[in-house]
């Protein structure tokens, strides 16, 4: 890919708008920083195609260098779709020397810039986001609406709660997913009971995002309505229930989330089996270790990460097994029909993260119980990982999803290591 660079480079100079448009985007997926004085020449290409593509390039490279080009571009464009890949641009770099113009933008014309601005904004680190962006839940575009809410949101704007649950009884459809998460983030009391309201909504979508709202902010309403909503006709919303449990439930409610190990839906096992390891259910480890021959992969990565939370020792023979045999770099798994988070994805990624989850199940296991045959495993692992793989950010599986893990992939085998020797002490 770096090979490829320079005669793309070269090509961003052709006469030929599609292949200086065709170069621009090239240049994008390949990331290459060096390539960032060119894109930025681009923005002021005589075609806008070439200018927005120019500007999203410029986004999958952050760089604060490019902040003040992107400014000026956003602030005199006459495009639309070229303003709006700015604001993109400058809400993925993040420099608050963009915040006078994201500011500006926030009355742009079109809502698709509006939007891009409002989010833009959260991501600047502007201390005052939040207060600049609630007048945006009466914008009159839908997209502006919820970005507005995701921001208030992710900021906890305590001081916009009278003002969500105002737009909570206007909502559309579309919109109260996102309002109810925001509601949940926030979680001042006078929230609960507008969250369990909507537990009961017609939309499976709505009662699944109001759900994670009440296990977010931890209201009272929510193991009652949890527990309730584990026998919801929607597979989604059952889910949601059995996660929200493992979350706010209590030991009184493990036998009932167990029931979902024998869900038809592959979602409402792989919930359940996360809400037993967080609820730690030991009573229920030999069947979630069953559940590692699973025919779904987020079922079995479930499974590894509950058999290693739970430190069940039976479980080792099979984890050894799978961590010979699983590259450490990370496999893509089998295209499969992946229900997850009220969605259906088309591509599962546990495979990627099965080994890291290996790793980390064998050293809980070694360090809990001082098992020498998760220690050996651990240690042969160790000697057969490529050098050049242990410098990599592990992908851990986690009740919510995978997230950014500061740790290696080194630090995680070390870890478990001194753990299983300190175990092995005891």
């Amino acid at each position: 890919m770096a090979r490829a660079r320079v005669p793309l480079e070269r090509a961003l100079d052709s006469e030929e708008v599609r292949l200086r448009l065709g170069a621009t985007s090239a240049l994008g997926l390949i990331r290459d920083r060096r390539s960032r004085p060119a894109l930025e020449n681009r923005l002021a290409d005589p075609d806008w195609h070439v200018r927005a593509q120019a500007a999203f390039a410029l986004s999958r490279l952050p760089d604060r260098r490019s902040t003040l080009r992107l400014i000026d571009t956003l602030s005199r464009d006459g495009s639309a779709l070229v303003r709006n890949s700015c604001a993109i641009a400058l809400g993925r770099i993040g420099d608050r020397r963009a915040v006078p113009a994201l500011e500006r933008a926030l009355d742009d014309e079109s809502d698709r810039v509006r939007r891009e601005a409002v989010i833009a904004l959260e991501r600047s680190s502007d201390p005052e986001a939040a207060r600049k962006v609630r007048r945006f839940l009466r914008d009159p575009a839908r997209r502006v609406r919820i970005a507005a809410t995701v921001v208030l949101g992710l900021r906890r704007d305590r001081g916009s709660v009278r003002e969500l649950l105002e737009y909570s009884e206007r909502a559309g459809i579309w919109e109260k997913p996102a309002l109810l998460v925001a509601l949940g983030r926030i979680g001042s009391l006078d929230c609960g009971s507008t969250l369990a309201r909507y537990a009961d909504d017609p939309a499976r979508w709505v009662r699944v995002c109001a759900l994670h709202g009440l296990a977010e902010m931890g209201a009272p309403e929510a193991r009652e309505v949890a527990r309730a909503k584990l026998h919801d006709p929607a597979w989604a919303v059952r889910g949601a229930a059995a996660l929200a449990l493992g979350k706010v439930g209590t030991p009184a409610d493990r036998e009932e989330v167990a029931r979902g190990l024998a869900d038809p839906s592959a979602w409402v096992r792989r919930a359940a089996i996360y809400a037993l390891g967080q609820l730690n259910a030991r009573r229920h480890a030999p069947a979630i270790r069953r559940a590692l021959g699973d025919a779904d992969p987020e079922v079995q990565l479930a499974a590894i990460w509950a058999v290693g939370h739970l430190e069940h020792r039976p479980a080792v023979p099979q984890l050894t097994r799978w961590l010979e045999t699983t590259p450490s770099r990370g496999a893509a798994s089998r295209t499969t029909l992946a229900e997850g988070d009220g969605a259906v994805r088309l591509v599962s990624d546990a495979g990627e993260r099965r080994y890291d989850a290996l790793v980390q199940a064998l050293g809980s296991i070694g360090a809990g119980t001082g098992d020498p045959a998760a220690r050996a495993a651990l240690r042969a692992a160790y000697a057969r990982v490529p050098r050049s793989d242990m410098g990599r950010r592990v992908r851990l599986p986690s009740p919510l999803g995978p997230g950014d893990d500061p740790r290696s992939l080194r630090t995680l085998f070390v870890a478990g290591l001194r753990g299983s020797q300190d175990g092995a002490r005891r």
